[in-house]
């Protein structure tokens, strides 16, 4: 009789009769034990026996490739992989039924153990183990991500990863992300250094979103090598939904905004834009309702603007990380409606500003326009993305 051979690329390792699997004990943090194998029920006599490799092996095995299975004189009719929490690694038998190819990679500083069910070509069924373990991650990149889990967002929002290293593989990571629509909306990733310097990808569709989306990301990251910045050990998940047309048209030439809900006017706010002739100007092109962070301290200082101000300011909307917001602004009042002459902000009196606040939300589009400004909003400026042309957009994507 002969029993089931299971080899792990590696040491030679003799197979034995005795189903045996070696406990694991293997922290992230741990020294992962070392790879075993051990031999499935014995054949008929004269029945070829099956032998199994499995890869990666060993104790220090290198993460981030998926895990292979092959059968020799016989085939597979099952693979399991689970790692020492017992969670699985999904996978596929191959239809010859030689080969099982992990969809996923192995996880650092992660113990696997490998189940595989056999049939031999005489017939015998069998089942084969093996073990091993990855080497830890010497350093981790994590991702901060918008819009949250179950918000409900404007026709703008994009979605936006800022990653906490640099990312070298960024074709490799924009791989495992994944947008799913629930009207099948297309869009594209786009590259770019943030306004904090570090790495991040954003996703729009090619015009705004239509109200009702319902948007999924799923950047399944865990086991993914992102260069000299680290490895990501997680996945990532947000769901959310568009609400209603918004638009906020903005007239820094005629000085007044406009609210326009599903192509209706709701109301036209007299405001004042930034100063003309100088960096006090505002910025032109659409700018995106980031957050409404209500009543904040606002510095110049912060902005590069010397002590020009340091004041509490109510109903405070953040449209680009360099410091343009919509506020409240009852000290320029005898300017509102009639001329530009804030430090680059949109102001109204505090009675608009409230109402206005009420209204609208993050992602909603601010499409601003005006002679004397300062330039376009630059895609990492906040969300500026809508600033460039679709075919421009693109390019910004990893992969094309």
């Amino acid at each position: 009789m002969h029993p089931t051979r299971v080899r792990v690329h590696g040491p030679v390792r003799t197979a034995v009769a005795v189903a045996l699997l070696v406990p694991l004990a293997v922290a992230c943090s741990a020294n992962p034990a070392p790879a075993t194998a051990d031999a499935g029920t014995a054949g008929k006599d004269g029945d070829r026996p099956v032998t199994v490799t499995v890869t990666p092996t060993g104790r220090q095995a290198p993460a981030g490739k998926p895990v292979k299975v092959t059968a020799a004189a016989g085939r597979l009719t099952s693979v399991t992989v689970t790692d020492a929490e017992g969670r699985r690694l999904a996978g596929k038998v191959a239809a010859d039924g030689r080969t099982w190819l992990s969809e996923r990679r192995a996880v650092p500083g992660t113990a696997y153990t490998v189940t595989a069910a056999t049939r031999s070509q005489g017939g015998t069924e069998g089942t084969s183990r093996a073990s091993f373990a990855t080497a830890p991650a010497d350093k981790i990149n994590k991702v901060d991500w918008r819009p949250g889990a179950g918000a409900t967002v404007g026709i703008a929002q994009p979605i936006s990863l800022v990653f906490d290293h640099p990312v070298e593989n960024r074709a490799e990571v924009e791989k495992q992300l994944k947008v799913t629509t629930s009207n099948g909306t297309g869009g594209s990733w786009g590259w770019m250094r943030d306004w904090s310097g570090k790495d991040r990808v954003d996703w729009r569709p090619r015009d705004y979103w239509k109200p009702g989306t319902k948007v999924t990301l799923n950047a399944e990251l865990n086991g993914t090598d992102s260069g000299d910045g680290g490895w990501f050990v997680r996945d990532y998940t947000t769901t959310f939904t568009i609400g209603a047309r918004q638009i906020v048209k903005v007239d820094l030439d005629n000085h007044h905004l406009t609210l326009l809900r599903d192509g209706r006017t709701v109301r036209r706010v007299p405001v004042s834009g930034g100063t003309p002739g100088g960096d006090k100007r505002s910025w032109r092109g659409t700018a995106v309702l980031m957050a409404k962070e209500g009543t904040i301290n606002m510095n110049s200082e912060t902005v590069g603007l010397g002590d020009a101000y340091d004041k509490m300011v109510d109903y405070s909307m953040r449209l680009t990380w360099s410091g343009m917001y919509a506020h409240a602004a009852p000290w320029n009042a005898r300017y509102l409606g009639n001329a530009n002459r804030s430090s680059g902000c949109i102001g109204m009196s505090s009675a608009d500003a409230a109402w206005f606040y009420g209204q609208v939300r993050a992602g909603d589009p601010f499409e601003i326009t005006g002679k004397d400004t300062k330039g376009v909003v630059a895609p990492s400026n906040g969300f500026g993305q809508w600033n460039l042309p679709w075919a421009d957009w693109q390019r910004l994507s990893a992969l094309r």
